[in-house]
């Protein structure tokens, strides 16, 4: 090492290409540190990689010998054995190296001259060695170049492919961040001019310009001729051209052609570019292309990058936010080749990506398939919903009632009709499952749960902007978010603060005292000890653990608003005090990093310098450590996985699941489907690896000494106590790709519990193979492929491309009804992985499991988002029910589990969670007015939210109208929300208007006015003429 110090000193080295396995960082220890940076001189000067390699600052590429053979890693759509993903990817990812390409593959065994041991010999691939050498060179290249000289590329990523959706970046200020970082620049020398001011400066400029809506009528800064895109068209491999041409046709009938050029959507700041990342190519022929998951790019996609690279110069190319699509086109998913759509279209260039810091398997994505190098951003500011509206009315009438009862019963009568008729009115007497069959009491309980755990929940307060850390409210509220949960080993500083105060206010009795503020049932009648402390924290009523819990969380606030003002606090006992003096402070100096590191390490990338690593993970789960953000972040050892703590989260909700499913229907569940990530399962330890095994019976075995998952055991049914569920799973392409070794163990894990002597009710997995496979033996299939179908349970996209189908169904209105997204669903999912299995075409197995689930599923285990923030959860949750009932001719319940506190998963169905996230946040006037605060962007964020809901009434039909009619009010009704849109995106305004006209049209939402639709007309009629 020492030796490998002195040389890289000696050289004085630009860049370094690794091509050693492994890490020099320990994932397990803490990475971050009180240190501050001044400037970005000082950062360069320490923060280094680790190990020999830190001696000069210079990034590091990592370069691969890859295990398999050259025939063999070419006709892989894989790329890489698993080996090979976590000795070559995963683990150097850990010191914050550039994942590049395998430029060797094995050959022939080799006697060694002098010691005739047999040595492994490599044969190189040449294409890939000159893509390396022209990647390093580029990093070389902007290292010494002046920064006055430096061609820069922004892009803003752009779906729906719409004017009101331009930056998409998920928790994200995407336009403000560009500008912020446009303008940062240009203090360290960067020859960027006439730059906007703000946001809306920057998207006027944008939509005044060529944008995927289209580029007629509209002023064009930028062009490349036909001739020179075919000249450098020429160029890409002839299978990719061809594949091209094949499904696009000549350039000139590009759709942002005009016969002679193609208008970019790129704006020119003197050495700046801010463009708009081109559409994948869904938009232009819908009806043809959405059943065609490894759709190629079309030219224009070509030609944005293409100019970017060849006709301007561009050194480096900075993607902002979670996430583009350039890291999805099709092709291997690691260690790609010249054929690879991801490598074509961006080639070898230095490439930064700021990215949402609580994602690390799609930024992943784009570090395995793309060479980014992430630069991870702080989440959203986060607070609590409180009471809003027609809930905080309901609230204070239920104060009143409990005032009255057993003292005025005519008084609590008229009281409990008020209540009732309230909650019928608004719709929360549905949504928190009233019935009538329900007693006044029992329906007074189910009521206050609901507004406690609504008051309770994590919503968003605005957006983050990249490089600017957030105000002082808003830092208190996350730390306060922060310090609620259990981190580490849960004791100590790391207790949970809530918990910490109920032991020092006397509230809790002892170790096995049932009150716990973090998993305590709302309406539970409260007959402990109220200190005057908490009293003085809530104006309403205190008569249940909901009141205790509220008065708890307002103390938690308050306290840690002291320590953060450096203000005096009285002690109120040692077990809060702890927490307060050791382990709030490092977490706020972290926070108050966040803003500051970012840029920094902004400005450190484009100098050619390299990014320090960071973990990555959802800080208000535990994981303060992944602060300061401005980190090259990395993931997971994915040989652990499922963790063991993994396996006790995915143990217990499996049983807490099992016990709702019961509770619901009356009988054991023979079959379910599970929607599972691969970032949700990076950010656990594999939660839903772990839930699938434990519903079907199984237990993952462990090595003590490193962690790592050895293999299964099978519980014996008699230690179970229960049937085993028969469970499939449809995983997302990446979990497909960064968990090959996970796979394979779920399929053993199935082949081993198939092949188990148990009775069909008590094991229908086997049951079901059995019988599968004897009806494919009666048609002339062997026995052994005959099993081999019948246990086929893990399904994903085709191998090489990636998501469920149904997006460009929604955003282009191209369906009629549930069985077009069925369709859709089944064509994008139906590939079998596992064991010996690498994306088998599987459509009749993938609808045999289908047709017989009695149960969807899916996990979600943060609340720093919820499923109306992203397509991705209606299109999985969605997508199978559309399919389920598409195949077996009825719904199934769709379960929607919490996870968010790992010692509690609760178990909720989707339609409950949806009533809490549109009560919560979406018609919340707290979050609203947060949006609000980034004009375009927070007006995008409501027409996203709009769309999403629309999509869950569409694929599930489990929206009620009432949910549409809290947006509706809350957005079109509300004169001061309604005219914030129109003026800070007018085109996101006439998306949402034509989004609730359209749920009344398809017959989604019938409204309770009759005027609705005739308001709907007025305002949209009135847009027009404005524009």
């Amino acid at each position: 090492a020492a030796i490998v110090a002195e040389s890289l000193q000696q050289a004085n080295a630009d860049i370094i290409l690794n091509l050693t396995s492994f890490a020099v960082s320990d994932a397990s220890q803490e990475t971050s540190s009180q240190e501050t940076f001044s400037g970005i001189a000082e950062m360069h000067a320490r923060d280094r990689s680790v190990g020999p390699f830190g001696a000069v600052d210079a990034p590091v590429l990592q370069v691969v010998l890859a295990a398999n053979r050259q025939q063999d890693w070419a006709q892989s759509s894989a790329g890489l054995t698993a080996r090979d993903l976590a000795m070559n990817v995963a683990l150097p990812e850990l010191d914050g190296r550039i994942l590049s390409r395998a430029i060797g593959f094995k050959g022939a065994l080799v006697k060694h001259p002098l010691t005739h041991a047999m040595t492994t010999s490599y044969e190189a691939d040449h294409s890939r060695v000159s893509f390396v050498a022209a990647l390093a060179a580029r990093w070389c290249r902007l290292r010494h170049k002046p920064n006055k000289d430096k061609h820069v590329g922004f892009i803003l990523a752009n779906y729906p492919n719409k004017d009101g959706r331009i930056g998409n970046g998920v928790g994200l200020d995407t336009p403000q961040s560009v500008v912020n970082s446009l303008q940062a620049l240009v203090a360290d020398g960067y020859d960027f001019y006439d730059l906007p001011a703000d946001a809306a400066g920057l998207i006027d400029a944008l939509r005044a310009g060529p944008t995927n809506a289209g580029w007629q009528g509209r002023k064009t800064s930028v062009k490349l001729s036909v001739q020179a895109y075919k000249n450098w068209f020429c160029d890409l491999p002839a299978d990719l051209g061809t594949a091209v041409l094949d499904r696009w046709g000549a350039v000139e009938a590009d759709p942002m052609c005009d016969g002679t050029d193609l208008h970019l959507p790129i704006l020119l700041f003197g050495n700046a570019a801010v463009g708009v990342q081109p559409a994948r190519g869904y938009n232009i022929d819908p009806k043809a292309t959405y059943h065609a998951p490894d759709l190629v790019p079309p030219h224009n996609y070509f030609a944005f990058y293409m100019w970017l690279r060849h006709s301007w110069g561009c050194d480096a190319i900075v993607h902002y936010g979670k996430h583009g699509n350039l890291e999805w086109l099709p092709g291997k998913a690691l260690a790609l080749s010249a054929n690879c759509f991801p490598e074509a279209v961006l080639g070898p260039i230095p490439h930064l990506y700021p990215f949402i810091v609580n994602d690390p398997g799609e930024g992943a994505q784009a570090k395995r398939r793309c060479a980014a190098v992430v630069i991870d951003h702080l989440t959203p500011p986060l607070t609590q919903a409180g009471s809003h509206g027609v809930m905080a009315e309901i609230e204070s009438l239920m104060d009143e009632y409990f005032e009255a009862a057993g003292m005025d019963k005519a008084r609590s009568a008229a009281l409990m009709v008020d209540i009732l008729e309230a909650a019928e009115r608004a719709g929360i007497a549905a949504d928190c499952g009233i019935n009538e069959q329900d007693g006044a009491d029992e329906k007074l309980l189910k009521l206050d749960n609901f507004l406690c755990d609504i008051k309770e929940l994590q919503i968003r307060d605005g957006l983050h902007i990249f490089g600017v850390t957030p105000s002082a409210d808003q830092q208190i509220s996350l730390l306060t978010q922060m310090l609620r949960t259990p981190r580490g080993d849960g004791a100590g500083e790391n207790a949970s603060l809530l918990r910490a105060l109920a032991a020092d206010l006397g509230l809790v009795a002892g170790a096995d005292d049932d009150f716990d503020p973090l998993t305590a049932i709302p309406a539970t009648l409260w007959h402990r000890p109220r200190p005057a402390i908490l009293a003085e924290m809530g104006a309403s009523a205190w008569r249940s653990n909901g009141d205790t819990v509220e008065r708890l969380d307002a103390l938690a606030h308050q306290m840690v608003a002291a320590a953060w003002h450096q203000q005096p606090l009285a002690s109120l006992g040692p077990e809060s005090a702890k927490i307060l003096s050791d382990g709030l402070p490092l977490m706020q100096i972290r926070l108050a990093q966040c803003g500051a590191r970012e840029m920094l390490a902004l400005r450190a990338g484009l100098a050619g310098a390299f990014v320090a690593p960071g973990p990555s993970g959802a800080p208000t789960r535990g994981r303060p450590e992944v602060l300061p953000t401005g980190r090259n972040f990395f993931s997971i050892d994915s040989r652990a996985l499922p963790t063991p703590v993994a396996w006790r989260l995915g143990w217990a909700s499996a049983n807490a699941l099992l016990d709702r499913y019961v509770l619901d229907h009356g009988n054991w569940p023979r079959a379910m489907v599970l929607s599972a990530w691969g970032t949700s399962n990076m950010r656990t330890g594999g939660d839903d690896i772990a839930q699938a095994l434990a519903l079907m019976g199984v237990r993952p075995s462990w090595d003590t000494a490193s962690r790592r998952v050895t293999g299964f055991e099978i519980i014996p049914l008699e230690v179970l106590g229960r049937p085993r569920v028969d469970v499939s799973l449809r995983c997302s392409g990446f979990f497909r790709d960064a968990f090959p070794a996970q796979m394979s163990l779920i399929d053993r894990a199935v082949q081993a519990v198939a092949a188990c002597d148990e009775t069909d009710e008590m094991n229908p997995l086997a049951a079901t193979a059995r019988a599968e496979a004897a009806a494919l033996q009666a048609t002339g299939i062997n026995e052994k492929d005959a099993m081999r179908r019948s246990t086929m349970r893990i399904f994903s996209a085709k191998p090489g491309a990636y998501g469920a189908g149904l997006q460009t169904l929604i955003d282009e209105g191209v369906w009629s009804d549930r069985g077009d997204f069925a369709e859709a669903f089944l064509t994008w999912s139906s590939y079998a992985y596992g064991e010996s299995l690498a994306g088998v075409d599987a459509r009749q197995d993938l609808e045999s499991r289908l047709r017989g689930a009695n149960a969807i599923l899916h996990n979600q285990d943060n609340r720093e988002h919820d499923i109306l923030d992203s397509d991705d959860y209606y299109q999985f949750a969605g997508g199978l029910s559309a399919a389920v009932a598409h195949l077996s001719g009825h719904d199934v319940p769709i379960y929607h589990n919490d996870h968010s506190l790992p010692e509690r998963p609760v178990i909720r169905s989707l339609a409950e969670e949806i009533s809490r996230v549109v009560r919560g946040r979406a018609s919340n006037p707290k979050w609203i007015a947060g949006a609000m605060r980034h004009g375009y962007k927070g007006a995008f964020e409501m027409a996203a939210t709009v769309d999403y809901l629309f999509a869950f009434a569409a694929t599930t039909r489990i929206v009620e109208p009432h949910h549409f009619a809290a947006l509706y009010e809350a957005y079109i009704e509300d004169e001061t929300v309604r005219s914030f849109l129109q003026q800070a995106n007018d085109a996101a305004y006439a998306d949402m208007l034509a989004r609730f006209a359209e749920a009344i049209e398809r017959g989604l939402w019938t409204p309770r006015r009759n005027s609705v639709q005739a308001d709907l007309d007025t305002y949209r009629q009135r847009l027009a003429q404005d524009a």
